[in-house]
């Protein structure tokens, strides 16, 4: 079999620790085997083996399978052995063979727990993990595991050391409003667009001296708005940038590059007066010399990781997976990362998530299309 046809080619460096005079079945074999059901709706490991009985004859053109299909244990064993760095190697290394980031795409930063990995019997918690999302295609291009006594804060550094965010603009929620990572960013040839709350207080008390909500109606600087009509009602979002940082005293060269207070405001409705009731007001710093319509646009992307995520609970069920022992919770939530950023890549249909995973559960040839992108 050619490499080009070989779907596995971006694993090959993932290491098999079983001793080799007691295994049957190939750690190729078992990886491509897990992928596929993944992709095709299974969630379990059972479900693994019995999507492998099902399509042994698909999975031979890719693997060997000389032994058969393994069963679910041995699945759930070999998976739990993989080691998580490996696997999130392959992963990147792949996102970055099939996706090319252009430069000034918003890459947004955000962590999602898998809540039924959660082992109260063993004193686990819940295994966290931190995304990188690319807001263009909708891609997650790389992620890594929260450790257990450990957060984001110190877990973003390590996947922005992972991944080339050269020209990117990165994105990221309040927690992630820290100088050493604004630092890490900057240091990888990037820009970063952090939002602004309580957790840095002086910083958000500057913002609110400088906003006054008579700007809404007359700001003499740069402003941009978008009005959207949503079940009857009108929502407007009004963004306006200040590069005169003076205003935030010596806080100004607490945060490297910095070029950019911006300030986002969203409401609801279509009154000539408006109270502090009626609106949502966002502050953002930014190392980049940001238009208010580049602000704008790139705060409302960042949310398109929560879309990423909502798909992960809905078409994979994730926050229902019971999978806890070893690494087992880590190397599937991979998994389940991966069989989306497939069934994302696939355009030819053009039904949701979760009908794609029932379409190439039921078409090999369309499972086939979704391997493609392998």
């Amino acid at each position: 079999m050619t490499t080009q046809n070989n779907p596995f080619q971006h694993f090959t460096e993932i290491t098999d620790y079983r001793q080799k005079a007691k295994v049957k079945h190939k750690l190729s074999d078992i990886i491509l085997l897990t992928i596929c059901a993944v992709i095709s709706g299974q969630d379990g490991w059972s479900g693994i083996e019995d999507f492998g009985h099902a399509r042994k004859d698909f999975l031979k053109r890719y693997g060997g399978y000389l032994f058969g299909i393994p069963d679910a244990d041995t699945i759930a064993k070999v998976m739990g052995r993989i080691s998580p760095n490996a696997l999130q190697r392959c992963f990147i290394s792949w996102m970055q063979s099939c996706h090319t980031l252009t430069d000034g795409e918003v890459i947004a930063i955000d962590g999602k727990t898998a809540r039924g990995s959660y082992n109260k019997s063993k004193a686990k918690g819940a295994i966290h993990m931190v995304n990188a999302f690319a807001t263009r295609n909708g891609m997650s291009i790389g992620q890594v595991k929260v450790n257990a006594k450990s957060n984001e804060i110190t877990a973003i550094p390590e996947l922005l050391e992972l991944l080339d965010v050269r020209g990117c603009l990165i994105t990221i929620d309040a927690m992630g409003c820290q100088k050493k990572i604004a630092k890490k960013i900057v240091d990888k040839g990037a820009d970063y667009l952090l939002a602004v709350k309580g957790n840095q207080g002086k910083l958000e008390g500057k913002f609110d001296q400088y906003f006054k909500i008579e700007m809404l109606q007359k700001f003499d600087g740069d402003s941009y708005s978008t009005q959207e009509k949503s079940h009857g009602r009108k929502e407007t979002r009004l963004a306006i940038v200040n590069d005169d940082l003076s205003v935030l005293g010596d806080l100004e060269y607490d945060w490297p590059e910095l070029k950019t207070m911006g300030i986002v405001v969203s409401f609801i409705g279509e009154k000539d007066v408006l109270s502090e009731d009626d609106f949502s007001v966002r502050y953002y710093i930014s190392s980049k010399a940001l238009d208010t319509k580049t602000l704008l646009n790139a705060s409302r992307s960042h949310w398109g990781v929560e879309v990423m995520h909502w798909s992960l609970d809905t078409a994979f069920r994730e926050d229902a997976s019971r999978i806890r022992v070893d690494d087992r919770a880590e190397t599937f939530a991979r998994i389940r990362q991966l069989a989306l950023n497939l069934l994302k890549s696939e355009k030819s249909f053009k039904g949701g998530i979760q009908r794609k995973r029932m379409k190439a559960a039921m078409s090999e040839s369309y499972l086939s299309k979704v391997l493609a992108a392998l």
